[in-house]
């Protein structure tokens, strides 16, 4: 039969399985939402600082250059012939080393946020781009039109690397924040206060 001792050593083994239950459940829910808190975090740095930057940049350059092809009546800007020099030089001077120098600068100083482990070759193969253009705009500057071209073409999957990699991070950013146990974590730690 169950005495009064065994009834109260039952009690106290359940409190205590509880309270040890309680506590490595409360223990992992927190461990998991810190991560993916950090992971936010880090997803939220790279579209602000690198990937998003990178993205309207290179939009608003690849809306410029067909617009500027348009304009001509071209489906690609080479070759340049003499009549449409003087016209090339404007949008290279004011709009497309504009933007390429904004995307350099970002892909310098802010590299340690890309996804990748290792530089990804057409982001380098970009900055070695602008650098050529660089010299061939100092060339124009002091009069000498002989070059109208970086002699170091644009690297092709460039934009697609800078598409696909926004695309990728926003989609992740909208997971991470519409994750139910986020949501979850929101509504109970940073409630807004009135």
């Amino acid at each position: 039969m169950f005495t009064l001792q065994k009834i109260l050593d039952n009690a106290t083994d359940l409190t205590i399985l509880v309270a040890v239950v309680s506590y490595l459940g409360t223990f992992f829910s927190a461990r998991m939402l810190a991560r993916r808190k950090d992971k936010l975090e880090m997803v939220n740095r790279r579209l602000d600082e690198f990937y998003g930057p990178l993205y309207v940049a290179s939009q608003a350059g690849n809306i410029a250059y067909r617009s500027l092809l348009q304009k001509q009546g071209k489906t690609q800007s080479f070759p340049i012939l003499d009549s449409e020099m003087k016209e090339w030089m404007l949008w290279m001077t004011t709009i497309f080393m504009p933007l390429n120098d904004t995307r350099e600068k970002i892909i310098i100083e802010k590299a340690y946020l890309i996804v990748e482990e290792q530089m990804p070759h057409c982001l380098l193969d970009f900055v070695t781009h602008v650098v050529g253009y660089k010299a061939v705009l100092k060339k124009w500057a002091e009069g000498d039109l002989s070059e109208r071209r970086s002699t170091i073409g644009w690297p092709p999957e460039f934009d697609a690397y800078v598409t696909r990699s926004y695309a990728a991070l926003k989609a992740q950013q909208t997971q991470l924040l519409h994750s139910f146990s986020w949501r979850l974590y929101q509504r109970l730690f940073h409630r807004k206060r009135s």
